[in-house]
């Protein structure tokens, strides 16, 4: 019997990363060995996941480990950032439930071709039913984290299951990743990231701390990507793929940031001139 697994973060760089780094989270819904013997399916899944330079996948079923050196074999990037330190978060604070019904995984990612130099990825994949107690202790995982590692850049991404009924309106207004405006939601209530026409909901989200990281997202960058649409599918094969849309966002390359510095500075010279 095949067991999920925790989410994966998959590192998957492009040359297209000299121009912005991608960033991405996919719930693939049940990606085990049926989905992996589906070859339209699978296609798919490879066309999403080559769009992105990290991206974070979920709900992997693969007791034999045959899907990861699957899909690095049909991936074939090379790697522009590396890891720093990573961890598997333990809910074992004193007088502190374990509400995480998958603790994260941390990763802190050293990335040298991008503005912000290094940063930390923090993946929540919940349970509905108790989404609201998960995407609050995130703040205990980002304190913990910060005060071992003494990372200033922080994004926290996956299926928060954060939109519809999982998500009670009073208890959504009392969620300190909610209440902090330190924390930065990418992905806002009003986006839709479910397959079926029926349903519409923000469940996937991605959310920042740290005003580096903030400062170095690339404008209009951050959107639900629908597959369904780029690739011309029905519902049904939609689905076959997922019930999820992936959510992303763009990191600034050093280079284009460093561009759009000088860009300003000449513009408040030019206007200094002229005043």
């Amino acid at each position: 019997m095949s067991q999920e697994v925790a989410p994966l973060l998959l590192l998957l760089l492009s040359i297209h990363s000299a121009l912005a780094l991608r960033i991405c989270s996919f719930n693939v819904r049940s990606f085990g060995e049926s989905k992996q013997e589906d070859q339209n399916a699978m296609d798919v899944i490879v066309k999403v996941i080559k769009r992105c330079d990290i991206i974070l996948v979920m709900e992997i079923k693969d007791s034999n480990n045959r899907i990861c050196p699957i899909l690095m074999e049909k991936l074939n990037r090379e790697k522009l950032v590396s890891v720093k330190r990573s961890y598997h978060y333990h809910d074992y604070q004193d007088g502190d439930a374990d509400v995480f019904s998958r603790e994260p995984f941390v990763v802190w990612f050293q990335s040298p071709h991008t503005a912000v130099k290094d940063f930390v990825i923090i993946p929540l994949h919940t349970t509905p039913e108790t989404s609201v107690k998960e995407i609050d202790e995130l703040v205990e995982v980002y304190m913990d984290v910060k005060h071992h590692w003494k990372a200033e850049n922080f994004i926290f991404m996956g299926d928060f299951n954060a939109g519809c009924s999982y998500v009670p309106k009073k208890a959504w207004k009392n969620i300190r990743l909610r209440t902090d405006p330190r924390f930065v939601w990418l992905i806002g209530d009003q986006e839709d990231t479910t397959v079926k026409k029926s349903t519409n909901c923000a469940y996937d989200r991605i959310v920042l701390r740290g005003q580096e990281i903030v400062s170095s997202v690339v404008p209009k960058s951050n959107s639900v990507f629908d597959f369904q649409k780029a690739y011309k599918l029905t519902e049904e094969e939609a689905l076959d793929v997922s019930d999820h849309f992936p959510v992303e966002f763009k990191l600034q390359s050093s280079r284009a940031f460093t561009n759009s510095k000088k860009s300003v500075t000449q513009r408040k010279k030019t206007k200094s001139k002229h005043s």
